[in-house]
């Protein structure tokens, strides 16, 4: 995983703040996490070290931050935006690139993609696909978490509905319009070719089509005024699993429903962000973000499809 180093500036400040720290100076310790978020950059505090994280700009004010400017409340301009984040493996961009050249979309849609410092070259992955439509591309120089790279390309959507899709997909057919249609429906606020439901909020199995307590991140759809409303994922998600879970049960809560459609054009792939880690770490990163979950909506047994009795 390519992953900017902070620069000398943020390191300096979170050595002095580690040494605060070590002396007990919480108010020093304070103020210089303040001095790190007013240069852009999050700490985490461990056990044993402090690091720190670039944060996404809040609006156009902070420097050189005029192209993360959310959209969202601008009126939609398209039909539907379709989200790709490059990262690693470039095979897998192309091939999903390739896809929507092959079987381009029949509605108006817009193309964002997320440059999370990527560990390749993105732009000739991006020219020798032969797009019809010319892509939006939002780059950051140190990697991102994978709720906060989302919400980036969410914020930055101009689609009456947003698509997230990853890129372990293959579009073999337009499985936009079909996707879209969900939306007719306007009490749909997501909705995605797979879905979960639960019947204690603790155990989720795959749903059949129809009414779901979640949709699955790989293929999520999410209505503009929805999005608005949530305005994206916690960014404390920095692995992807669960969060979709998370982000499903925001929307429920904010009064829409959760639809899993028919199957639809997609052809799936080896998913790498599953694959690339050890089971044991894997396993850790996802009970960690399932506690999170739980922290949300542990207790809104009133927003299961299918509660048990």
């Amino acid at each position: 995983m390519s992953n900017a180093s902070p620069p000398p500036e943020v390191r300096r400040l979170l050595a002095e703040r580690r040494a605060a720290r070590d002396d007990h100076d919480w108010p020093r310790a304070d103020a210089l996490r303040d001095q790190l978020a007013a240069l852009g950059w999050q700490v985490e505090d461990g056990t044993s070290r402090s690091t720190a994280r670039p944060m996404l700009p809040p609006s156009a004010a902070a420097p050189g931050s005029e192209k993360l400017e959310s959209r969202l409340d601008d009126p939609a301009s398209v039909a539907a935006s379709v989200q790709v984040a490059a990262e690693d493996d470039p095979g897998d961009l192309e091939r999903l690139l390739g896809g929507l050249v092959a079987h381009p979309p029949s509605l108006a849609w817009q193309l964002v993609v997320v440059a999370n410092a990527p560990s390749f070259d993105l732009e000739p992955v991006i020219a020798a696909a032969g797009l019809p439509v010319l892509p939006e591309v939002l780059s950051v120089k140190a990697r991102l978490g994978w709720a906060e790279a989302r919400t980036l390309g969410l914020r930055r959507s101009s689609g009456e509905i947003t698509v997230l899709l990853d890129t372990s997909l293959e579009p073999v057919g337009d499985f936009l319009a079909p996707l879209a249609a969900a939306f007719d429906d306007p009490t749909v606020g997501v909705a995605g070719p797979w879905g979960v439901t639960s019947g204690d909020g603790r155990q989720f199995a795959e749903a059949p089509p129809g009414k779901v307590d979640a949709i699955e991140g790989y293929c999520l759809a999410i209505r503009r005024a929805a999005l608005r409303a949530v305005g994206g994922f916690d960014p404390r998600f920095r692995f992807y699993r669960n969060a979709d879970l998370d982000l499903s049960f925001a929307v429920r809560d904010a009064g829409w429903r959760a639809v899993r459609t028919d199957p639809l054009p997609l052809a799936r792939h080896e998913h790498r962000g599953y694959a690339a880690l050890p089971d044991a770490e894997r396993d850790r990163l996802s009970k960690r973000n399932f506690y999170r979950f739980l922290e949300h909506w542990g207790d809104r047994r009133d927003l299961l499809v299918h509660p048990d009795d």
